[in-house]
């Protein structure tokens, strides 16, 4: 039988932060990973740039026979996601469904914060999108929103060098910009999918009283609700517990790092868009 697998994409290797948590609370499915590493970081491109080379993988994604798309990255969920659901797949693909991680972390973490004050590490393209601001606006109006861009930490942890003296300095120096702009934060939310790897060493520097949330665990019981509630979908999934990992860029490459952030070995193919 053809497979009809869940598509989870990022313009990278942080994505699988996230795959790896979906797949734990959702292990019946199969599932195809794409990481547009040969034009990965997208954080600084525009935003017609991150538009175009995301639809360009959601097609991707459908010419496997994946009903539903979730893009793991926030930048591509900050600058795309929302002309891909309200214009592409309006007009082109009606009965298939893209979703983001942008959307399930904005309508939770206003609860995760006593003082109503909220402080968030992003990279520069979804600091300056202003997505999650104007989210959480919408569920918490009342919850202060503090943004920190944390141009370095990306390059660090795709080198491999997020356990070092380096990495620790650019740790605490985001962390006291962050933390200078509001002393009342409480909770800060890791809106980069990288940053789970570092989820440690940022707590080390912060004091007992300011909680660190990483998105994989909330993205994954996201997901587990919609196919509850959208039957529709979730019968098109097959359901074999395969998985399969693809790269625009070296297949070699993509093995030697993606275990970092995946926990396990991958085996992946590469793919030309």
């Amino acid at each position: 039988m053809q497979q009809t697998p869940i598509g989870v994409f990022d313009s990278g290797y942080g994505g699988l932060t996230v795959l790896k948590e979906i797949k734990k609370r959702l292990p019946q499915y199969d599932y195809i990973y794409l990481g547009d590493n040969a034009r990965t970081p997208y954080g600084n491109r525009s935003f017609e740039t991150v538009y175009h080379y995301t639809w360009q993988c959601v097609q991707w994604f459908f010419k496997q026979n994946c009903p539903l798309v979730v893009l793991a990255c926030n930048t591509a969920s900050a600058k795309a996601l929302r002309t891909i659901q309200q214009n592409n797949l309006i007009k082109n693909f009606p009965e298939k469904k893209v979703l983001g991680v942008l959307r399930p972390t904005t309508e939770i973490i206003g609860n995760c914060s006593k003082t109503n004050h909220v402080g968030l590490m992003a990279t520069n393209g979804t600091v300056q999108s202003q997505s999650y601001v104007i989210e959480i606006e919408k569920f918490f109006p009342d919850t202060t929103v503090v943004q920190q861009a944390c141009p370095m930490l990306v390059p660090l942890i795709e080198n491999n060098e997020f356990e070092n003296e380096a990495a620790d300095y650019f740790i605490q120096k985001y962390l006291n910009d962050l933390l200078q702009k509001d002393d009342k934060i409480d909770t800060i939310l890791l809106a980069c999918t990288h940053y789970p790897l570092i989820k440690k060493r940022i707590e080390k520097f912060l004091p007992a009283d300011v909680s660190v949330i990483a998105q994989g665990e909330i993205v994954a019981a996201s997901l587990n609700d919609y196919l509850q509630r959208h039957t529709e979908i979730e019968t098109k999934l097959s359901k074999n517990r395969s998985i399969q990992f693809y790269t625009t860029d070296s297949a070699e490459d993509f093995k030697n790092h993606a275990s970092i952030f995946y926990g396990e070995a991958v085996d992946a193919k590469h793919v030309e868009l």
